[in-house]
């Protein structure tokens, strides 16, 4: 039995994780939110996990880091400094980082490497996904997490070949491209699609959330994985053998 850290607490997954923890058979050694102190959270913990804001992240870290303890971070809209933080605390302790926990979503990228490595780039990329009204960024973790997917399997940079926002007159579509569109709107969980079109034939990898326990239970696993893995930078596709 694992002591599992909670922070964003106060929030749906931080809910959604004490259940799912409970459910797993672990001890949920607390959690904190805005305000709170993740450094006493974490001296109480064998492993922390973060859904928290990009805001709070450093102090997590810091946390994690002088208490000794792996910590998985599913936080969303992360920049390139948060991400320069993760591989600086990934040097002393277990650093899992990712935009989705599902196992699902997770195997979805895994599908979409594949797909991607092995179609040419006459074949276009879109990635299509839709949240709750409530959602803040855009477009979503797991839509990002998929675009670099479909990236890495051409062996290109996301950065320098996505389109987002098409308004207007934009013009031809780019060869190899990886386009983005978000729908928010009611209650949604959170859908994914990765459409890749050819000529004359269209194939879609697509990933639907119909709980948001689904996630809770993923970043379980994923936090009972962590334990007594080595410092260093890990993905949810480890967590999966892939």
């Amino acid at each position: 039995m694992a002591r599992i850290g909670i922070i964003g607490s106060e929030g749906r997954m931080g809910h959604a994780l004490e259940r799912a923890i409970a459910e797993a058979g672990h001890d949920c050694s607390g959690g904190v939110d805005r305000g709170g102190d993740p450094a006493a959270l974490a001296d109480a913990s064998d492993v922390l996990v973060d859904f928290s804001a990009p805001g709070a992240l450093d102090a997590n870290l810091h946390a994690a880091v002088g208490a000794g303890i792996p910590i998985l971070v599913g936080t969303t809209g992360l920049e390139e400094k948060h991400h320069a933080a993760l591989d600086s605390a990934a040097g002393a302790i277990a650093v899992l980082q990712t935009g989705n926990t599902s196992l699902g979503v997770t195997l979805l990228a895994h599908l979409v490497r594949e797909a991607a490595s092995r179609l040419g780039d006459d074949w276009d990329i879109e990635v299509l996904e839709m949240h709750h009204r409530m959602k803040v960024d855009a477009p979503s973790g797991t839509a990002l997490l998929l675009g670099e997917a479909a990236a890495a399997g051409r062996g290109i940079e996301l950065a320098g070949h996505c389109e987002r926002g098409r308004d207007g007159h934009t013009g031809a579509r780019k060869r190899g491209a990886i386009g983005f569109a978000s729908l928010r709107g009611g209650t949604v969980a959170g859908e994914h699609s990765v459409i890749l079109a050819g000529t004359q034939e269209r194939l879609t990898l697509a990933h639907h959330a119909e709980d948001r326990m689904i996630f809770a239970h993923g970043a379980v696993r994923g936090a009972e994985w962590l334990l007594g893995q080595a410092a260093g930078r890990y993905a949810m596709g480890q967590v999966l053998g892939l």
